[in-house]
């Protein structure tokens, strides 16, 4: 079958790497699918010529709102996968909410990465609760072999002398919603006053070309933070790899990635504590949740004088994420679900399935 599947594909960001992973499922069943950036297209007229153009008898969204919106109305039978800002931001701005629950009731499915995101969906929109499933994403790490940590080091302006560093890795694209600013003042007083081999290292693409130029201000004049760019996903992996722990500090999220990665890579993580982290992390059991940033800094001393502590955190955090998170599972869930597309599509009337 020849798919469309619209998504937000900023590079190296949570989206695009599901989007891809997703893809790859889906072709590995022998379909022909066809990856685009909802933000190419303005409209679903645009949409409309593309699926004409091309063939196309199926799609699927990746985001309720940014893609969702384009797919409707054109006569093909269409799946979405909720994005985490559709659900923890746009669901409370009332046009946005309106079109997401139009949607939602012409999708044939829905994809939730969690319980509690299924929960929220529901909340809105009580009568599509049949068609919403829940797959959490599945996770493969593949870190480069030849990765030169020490060149990285040097590039983010850290020098590791004798006794080492300890690098905080904040994995994010620069915008409002990553808050990667809200650990940045407790952090530099931390390396400061206590813990200099402590850095706060910050990689990720420039979203928010504002929000950047604030984010790049803030840190020239904080100790003991850095900030890179992008960089590709095995490389991501091999920095994961050898950081001291993934911290995440996001407002809001559907399922970080980043996260279930340095689980899968046996290194501790400190997330603050959100729904969409603590339907992940088990406090002190698979992670550390934080409430503020003292609180941060705290558990991050706490990591740093017992090593056991991580030990016994990775452990069980490796082996959350091979049983909760399966790539198997989730390639087989959405085979499944693309299934049911299939077969709507060979019921419709080929003349009416190219209505625009």
């Amino acid at each position: 079958m020849r798919l469309l599947f619209l998504a937000v594909l900023r590079p190296h960001t949570g989206n695009a790497v599901t989007a891809q992973r997703v893809r790859d499922h889906l072709e590995a069943a022998g379909h022909v699918c066809l990856l685009k950036d909802a933000f190419d297209f303005d409209s679903p007229l645009e949409v409309a010529g593309l699926i004409q153009a091309e063939a196309l008898e199926a799609a699927l969204a990746l985001h309720l709102y940014r893609a969702g919106r384009l797919l409707q109305g054109h006569g093909i039978p269409f799946g979405v996968i909720f994005g985490g800002t559709d659900l923890n931001e746009d669901i409370n701005q009332g046009e946005k909410k309106q079109v997401m629950g139009k949607v939602l009731e012409e999708a044939r499915f829905a994809v939730a990465f969690t319980e509690s995101m299924k929960a929220t969906a529901c909340l809105q929109w009580p009568q599509t609760e049949g068609k919403i499933y829940v797959q959490s994403q599945g996770i493969a790490t593949v870190p480069n072999a030849t990765f030169d940590w020490g060149a990285f080091l040097q590039r983010a302006g850290i020098s590791h002398g004798a006794h080492g560093v300890h690098v905080f890795l904040l994995i994010c694209g620069l915008r409002h919603v990553k808050d990667p600013l809200y650990l940045v003042d407790a952090f530099s007083e931390w390396h400061k006053e206590e813990e200099p081999s402590a850095y706060l290292v910050i990689v990720g693409p420039e979203v928010d070309p504002v929000f950047t130029r604030e984010v790049k201000a803030k840190v020239e004049r904080a100790a003991g933070v850095r900030l890179l760019p992008e960089m590709p996903q095995e490389d991501l992996h091999a920095v994961i790899q050898n950081c001291f722990a993934l911290v995440n500090s996001s407002i809001s999220e559907g399922m970080s990635a980043a996260i279930l990665e340095a689980m899968d890579l046996e290194v501790p993580v400190l997330a603050r504590n959100i729904p969409g982290n603590a339907a992940m992390v088990q406090h002190g059991v698979t992670g550390l949740l934080f409430s503020d940033p003292q609180d941060f800094v705290q558990l991050a001393q706490g990591l740093l004088r017992d090593p056991t502590l991580g030990r016994a955190m990775v452990a069980r955090g490796r082996d959350y994420v091979q049983t909760q998170h399966s790539w198997r599972a989730e390639r087989d869930t959405y085979q499944s679900l693309i299934r049911t597309l299939e077969q709507d599509a060979d019921q419709q009337d080929p003349l009416t399935s190219r209505m625009l």
